[in-house]
Parts: structure tokens; sequence; C-alpha cells
């Protein structure tokens, strides 16, 4: 591939799960020889870091919200416009596409603009803006070969690669954590709406589990408005904590953790299974089309991980951190289960079908 020369657009959701694979997408491409450009919406600002901030394209997109729906199809058709521009601009060779409402206008204006693209999907159920663009997509690619909402009819053009990662997280090597489970070390993980009710709900969890002598340590991601009440429980109770927002180098966190408790968001369960981290998924009730369920159960049912639904928290997790606790054997269990996984080849499976488009076009 590295004979192939041009600009690529890469468009994306606003999410870190759309833009970090996005990122590592980018990188893979600019070694080999093509100019990588990142769409993505204003959300998605904060999780790009200063190297490919100034080489992303904001679109002022919407998602199609009922209540306002002449407002959502406005903002849809001006991003399709601005898009439009964008890609005369740019003349790319091709289009990444990689789910999220941000991608969507862009996709679309490849097909008006008759630019090849392809979509990538590591969800269970493929999202809203990938399956509207299922039919124009060139090639269609998945992270796994359950998933859900892809027509039959669009089955010879779907291909599975497995997840698109960043290449710290490919070549983790992880560190032994026999010694660690004497304690459990718990990461908490979320995003804005995880690290509310995270943080509303699990300190009286934390210490309810210190009352019965479960020896843990919590290293929990929470907002900036969070960190005080956060504090004086953990403080009040006696708990080994540390507390931190986002943060490029979680990877520091996933050397300390031997638990992790996180939402069930399709990269962030990805990462963990290829770090070899055992987790309690906690899926957001209100993801669209329940897809975050979808992802949990998937994963629960391989032995990935445990899955845990959100109106189960309360008892739930403390009966869950008990049985850990008096029975390390599960973390192991899933640890095992994971080391069968990996998505090592992801990026030569890429190569080899971009490699074959470019060919083609």
């Amino acid at each position: 591939m590295s004979d192939l020369k041009g600009n690529i657009i890469i468009a994306t959701g606003g999410t870190g799960g759309h833009i970090f694979p996005a990122v590592s997408l980018a990188e893979f491409f600019n070694k080999n020889g093509l100019n990588s450009i990142i769409t993505t919406d204003k959300r998605g600002l904060k999780f790009i870091d200063d190297k490919y901030f100034q080489k992303t394209f904001l679109i002022n997109s919407s998602s199609l919200n009922k209540k306002n729906i002449l407002v959502s199809i406005s903002k849809i058709i001006l991003a399709i416009f601005n898009s439009l521009f964008f890609l005369i601009k740019k003349k790319p060779k091709f289009i990444f596409g990689m789910g999220g409402y941000a991608s969507f206008p862009v996709c679309l204006a490849g097909v008006i603009l008759r630019i090849p693209f392809v979509i990538y999907e590591n969800n269970l159920l493929i999202g809203k803006a990938n399956r509207y663009l299922t039919p124009f997509a060139k090639k269609i690619f998945v992270s796994y070969e359950d998933i859900q909402g892809i027509n039959i009819k669009y089955k010879s053009k779907t291909i599975i690669i497995g997840n698109i990662l960043r290449e710290n997280i490919l070549n983790y090597s992880m560190t032994s954590k026999d010694e660690t489970l004497k304690k459990l070390n718990i990461l908490v993980l979320g995003g804005s709406q995880a690290a509310k009710v995270f943080a509303e709900k699990l300190p009286d969890i934390f210490i309810k589990c210190k009352k019965n002598n479960i020896n843990l340590k919590i290293y929990q991601q929470c907002l900036s408005e969070q960190k005080i009440d956060l504090q004086q429980k953990y403080n009040n109770n006696n708990l080994s904590y540390e507390l931190f927002n986002f943060t490029f180098d979680i990877i520091k966190y996933y050397n300390l953790a031997n638990l992790v408790i996180t939402r069930a968001g399709s990269s962030a369960l990805a990462e963990l299974l290829n770090c070899k981290i055992p987790f309690i998924s906690i899926p957001l009730a209100s993801s669209s089309e329940n897809h975050q369920l979808k992802n949990a159960q998937y994963f629960s049912e391989k032995g990935f991980g445990i899955m845990l639904e959100e109106k189960d928290i309360d008892i739930g997790l403390f009966d869950l951190l008990q049985s850990i606790h008096k029975d390390k054997s599960m973390l192991k269990s899933i640890e095992s289960n994971q080391k069968k996984h990996s998505d090592k080849n992801v990026f030569a499976i890429i190569r080899r079908e971009i490699t074959e488009l470019f060919y083609e076009n």
C-alpha cells in the first residue's frame, strides 16, 4: 500500500470510542503514504491530541431527534452541503466511515460525488448512520461475526476485521497480576453519563465492601465537579483511592488494575479484552437502540467479562465484588478466556482490503 498516495478522509463520531480508533487509523494510513484528515463534531476535539488537531475538520450535524425533527433535518442538510464543498476541495482518494451521526453527512456527500467509501462498525448492533449507508458502501468492515442489523444481501461485502485500536493497546504486554489479587484494584471508567451514575452509586458500595473486610483500592475517572464530593466520601471512610479526569495515558491505570467497572461502549470493552483485564460492564440503558446491552451480553456470553444491568447496581455489584473477593479464580477464568482473542491483525486486513479497493478504483 506504500505506493498509494493522496488524501483519505476518516469520517467519525464525536465520542472517545469513535475518535481513538480514528486517530489510530490515521496513523496507520499516514505511515503508508496517505494523508489522513479526520472529520468529527465539536465533542471529538477534546479527544484529539495536538498532532491531529490542525488536521481535523468539524462537522456540525445532528442525530434525528423526533422532538425537533425539522431542526435535525436542517442541520443534517447543511452538514451535507458543507461536506460537499470540503470534499471537492480535498479531492480524497476515498472515505473511511467510522460510524456516529457526524460521519453520515460526509459519507453521503461522498455518494453524491462518487467518491468510494467503506464503513466500519465495532458494535454488536450496527448503528443507524452506518445502517443507512450500507447500500452505498464499497465494503462493510465489522469487528465481530455475530453483528446484527446488516441486511443479508450485503453479506458478500461484509468483512470481519476485528477491532481498530490504539497501537499501544494492540501491543500491550500484560503485567502479572497474581500478587495484586490479594486486594481488588478497581479501575472505574466512563464518560460524562457514566461518571454521573458511578459517582452517585459506587462510593456507597465501596464503603460497604470496606466494612465487610473486602480489601480494595479505587482508581476512579470522574468529572472535575465531582471530585470534592468523592474525596469527602472516600476520606471519611478511610478508603484508598485515586481520582482522575480524562487522560491520554490510560495504560498507566490498566497496569494498576485487576478489575475494571465500565460502561459497555464497544471500544472500551475491546481495549480491556486486548489488554486481558477482567471487567464488569454496566450498559448505558439510554444508549441508542440499547446497543450497549447487546455489547455487554456478547462479551459476557463469551466469558470475556461480567455484565450487570444498571437497575441491579445497588445490590448486584456488592454481591459480585464479594464473590470475587472470596474466589479470585473468577478473574483468572475471565483472563484465560480473554487470552484466546487478539486484534493484532486488524491493520494487516485493512491494508489488504484497501489496497484491493484502490486497484479497483
